[in-house]
């Protein structure tokens, strides 16, 4: 891990003030497993959640798992569009402003490589 660190190039006139690294891995580490394996996990759960259903015979156990298995699908869609709405946000919140660092900062996430 060091060896990666040594090996990157900090620019603080960029706009993202040395931060570009960081916001890197955000964008193409973290939301990409928040984007995608969160929600897979969610449905995977909610499969087996509706098979103890189907296998199940208490009408009242299988209302409540079925209420859980729903939920947890609202909960995955919410979560696979959480991405986009940050991204969303800080586009519309650099292009509305006329604030010179919330602009550089926009561009910044927008385009984090740009040195």
């Amino acid at each position: 891990m060091v060896q990666i660190l040594d090996n990157v190039i900090v620019n603080v006139e960029s706009n993202c003030y040395g931060f570009d690294f960081l916001i890197r891995i955000i964008k193409d580490g973290v939301f990409p497993i928040i984007q995608i394996a969160i929600p897979i996990i969610l449905v995977v759960l909610c499969t087996f959640d509706l098979g103890k259903a189907v296998i199940g015979s208490d009408d009242k156990e299988n209302k409540k798992v079925l209420k859980k298995a729903l939920k947890r699908c609202i909960y995955a869609i919410l979560i696979f569009f959480i991405v986009t709405i940050v991204n969303l946000i800080f586009t519309i919140v650099g292009t509305i402003t006329e604030n010179e660092t919330l602009e550089k900062w926009s561009e910044c996430w927008n385009n984090p490589s740009s040195m």
